[in-house]
């Protein structure tokens, strides 16, 4: 290993990250990165490749960690924290993780399942008897040729489950979209993060599915209703349940709704990009929304993350605390879209990420899991699973290498090309 590689892969134990309380995965840095299967010269490849980047400005900075067998096997900053005062980023830089939210509200609703307090099986009415009567809505041409709507009952009730894996026909609201349900989504303001939990329920319920339950993978608001369910299960809200439950637990201080106004210093932020040029338009860490979304609302750190990835490698425990059985996290990973089950035509935006047949992969309880070999074009293992977050956050789980990688950025237009390029650069470093 060169001398500057091996300063990359232990710049925490130098001292990079003495101002961290809690340092990644429990703090175990692998020896060196061939004592956990990597190749240190392969790894300078990542290294390179990452500079590059930050440097010609396809991304503002990142933070990346890798785990391998329970240990840190490397971690690195890149580019800038505030690319206009051009900052270098910092290892403990805190991000808006967006729908990285989601694997905590998932895991939230299995702990009240492991506790008897809820099913997964049960209709979703049974928690929120506000949503009972909600009807999908058939949009056809009317005699004007305009669309139009017409309702039509469930076939099937909505289930926990169906929230989970994002089988619930609940969308994402997108005023430019071509479709009328989603348009009207947007104009209703659903996922507002200035009303309360039961103001957002009651304004959902008066609104159409898009799909009939159980039938198709639709990417929408189903985890901010999993969010609500949890509190009016626990009787306590979102994020002190996670607080008290999970990240307390777990040792992750830096993860939560919002940043103390004291570490806003920490913030990473984005910069212009996309065809307009503009800065993306991210909620500040430190702004502390009434609506806390299960879908959406968090910050961490990548160091956070990393642990939280190495409890969910162990099976659902890290350094002696269990927050639930071996068995709940193999149900949460494993593929739950029933054979069939169709994808939403917007959902090609996911593209080699996607959890449809065709990619070799499906959606579990929190995760997009892969299912098979050979059928998609990003290197991985079948059982592997994965999420990111809108703003450019991603991590992926591979327990057949025993492996974890969290990387955290604050780019939309990144974001996919990142993942798939971190991918293939992570697997080339593996060499046993």
């Amino acid at each position: 290993m060169s001398k500057w590689l091996r300063f990359v892969v232990f710049a925490g134990v130098l001292g990079l990250s003495a101002c961290q309380s809690t340092p990644p995965a429990g703090g175990e840095r692998a020896a060196s990165a061939e004592s956990v299967g990597l190749s240190s010269e392969r790894l300078q490849r990542l290294t390179q490749r990452m500079q590059e980047g930050a440097a010609k400005g396809e991304y503002p900075g990142a933070v990346l960690i890798i785990g391998r067998r329970g240990k840190i096997a490397y971690t690195q900053t890149f580019g800038t924290l505030n690319p206009e005062s051009k900052t270098p980023m910092r290892e403990d830089a805190i991000f808006r993780i967006a729908s990285m939210t989601k694997p905590f509200a998932s895991l939230a609703v299995m702990m009240l399942a492991e506790e008897g307090k809820l099913s997964i099986v049960d209709p979703v009415d049974k928690y929120l008897p506000e949503m009972k009567n909600m009807q999908v809505g058939i949009v056809k041409s009317g005699a004007d040729g305009k669309p139009a709507l017409t309702p039509e009952a469930q076939r099937k009730r909505m289930t926990v489950q169906d929230l989970l894996r994002h089988t619930s026909g609940l969308p994402t609201g997108a005023a430019a979209s071509p479709n009328l349900i989603k348009r009207m989504y947007a104009e209703a303001k659903i996922g507002n993060r200035d009303v309360t939990s039961d103001q957002y329920i009651a304004a959902l319920a008066k609104m159409p599915l898009l799909h009939q339950p159980g039938t198709t993978w639709e990417y929408g608001a189903s985890v901010d209703v999993l969010g609500v369910i949890v509190e009016r299960v626990s009787g306590m809200p979102l994020d002190r349940f996670i607080a008290e439950r999970i990240t307390g637990p777990l040792k992750l201080p830096d993860t939560g709704f919002a940043a103390p106004a004291a570490q806003g210093h920490r913030a990473a932020r984005a910069q212009r990009e996309g065809p307009k040029n503009v800065v993306p338009n991210i909620v500040p860490i430190t702004t502390v929304q009434t609506f806390k979304s299960g879908s959406g609302g968090m910050v961490s750190t990548a160091a956070d993350y990393a642990r939280f990835s190495q409890f969910l490698l162990n099976r659902g425990e890290l350094d002696g605390v269990r927050l639930v059985s071996p068995k709940t996290i193999d149900l949460m990973t494993a593929n739950h879209l029933p054979p069939g089950t169709g994808i939403g035509p917007d959902m090609v935006r996911f593209e080699a990420l996607a959890p449809s047949a065709e990619m070799g992969q499906g959606f579990g309880l929190g995760f997009a899991v892969r299912t098979e070999a050979g059928r998609n074009p990003l290197p991985g293992s079948v059982g592997d699973y994965y999420w990111g977050g809108a703003q450019g956050t991603y991590f992926w789980i591979d327990p057949k290498e025993q492996l974890y990688v969290v990387l955290m950025m604050q780019s939309p237009a990144a974001r996919l090309p990142y993942r798939f390029l971190l991918r293939q650069m992570v697997y080339q470093a593996l060499v046993h």
